[in-house]
């Protein structure tokens, strides 16, 4: 394969480009996020020792095709910051101290050990009330709900999170947990465990740049799951 023959190359192919065109959204747009100082939504996602990696990067590829898009990676500190395995890092762009607004924050899940040092991080519990005051949208991933809830933003709404933190956030806050992929609750979206972000990715890419946008990235990220078992979804396992 040759370096023109990229990734990003076959994305912009005879098909999708003509996927695109039907559906009225120039390619450029779609197929990848303008440099800083677009005219797109500033999209933030939190990055924090152990969380999981398919949380913050499934979205951010889909939320990096909007059209004028900026995504950040934010952590404390500028970086790499380890997943939950140990055995992968990203990099974080901006600390949080250099990021006092956002259109839309996301906080990914992680971990117990990742989880539980997020709750209990003041720090970061306090930038993000903070973001969330002025973003026009808040979102999470996973145990990332916990998060949001550690940091008092789902009290007296409905979310969800990972199967096996239902019962703990149901008893912890006040949150009425709903078992679905994603729960919208006003201006905050919550998602279901790990995969799930990429669904409500694709949910929030709808309510920022309409549907039409939306579907044409999820051609241009072939996102059409048919997994080889049918056993991810907890109602669905054998005893």
């Amino acid at each position: 394969m040759t370096n023109s023959t990229t990734r990003r190359a076959l994305l912009r192919g005879t098909v999708a480009t003509a996927a695109l065109a039907t559906a009225g959204v120039t390619q450029a747009g779609v197929a990848h996020a303008e440099r800083p100082g677009g005219a797109g939504p500033a999209i933030g996602i939190l990055l924090y020792d152990g969380y999981s990696l398919l949380d913050p990067t499934g979205p951010a590829e889909v939320l990096s095709r909007l059209p004028g898009a900026n995504v950040t990676m934010i952590a404390e500190r500028r970086g790499p910051v380890r997943t939950d395995t140990g055995d992968v890092a990203v990099m974080a762009e901006r600390s949080i101290a250099e990021v006092n607004r956002l259109d839309v924050l996301l906080v990914p899940g992680a971990g117990n050990r990742g989880t539980v040092g997020a709750m209990e991080n003041q720090a970061l519990l306090s930038w993000i009330r903070r973001i969330d005051r002025h973003s026009q949208w808040t979102a999470s991933v996973c145990t990332g709900t916990l998060v949001l809830a550690a940091a008092g933003l789902l009290k007296g709404r409905q979310a969800t999170t990972y199967w096996a933190s239902a019962d703990y956030l149901r008893s912890e806050f006040d949150v009425t947990y709903l078992p679905q992929r994603y729960v919208r609750s006003g201006k905050i979206i919550t998602a279901a465990g790990v995969s799930a972000g990429l669904d409500m990715a694709l949910y929030l890419a709808s309510l920022i740049a309409g549907e039409t946008t939306a579907k044409a990235i999820q051609l241009a990220i072939e996102y059409d799951p048919h997994p080889p078992f049918n056993s991810g979804k907890r109602s669905r396992r054998r005893p």
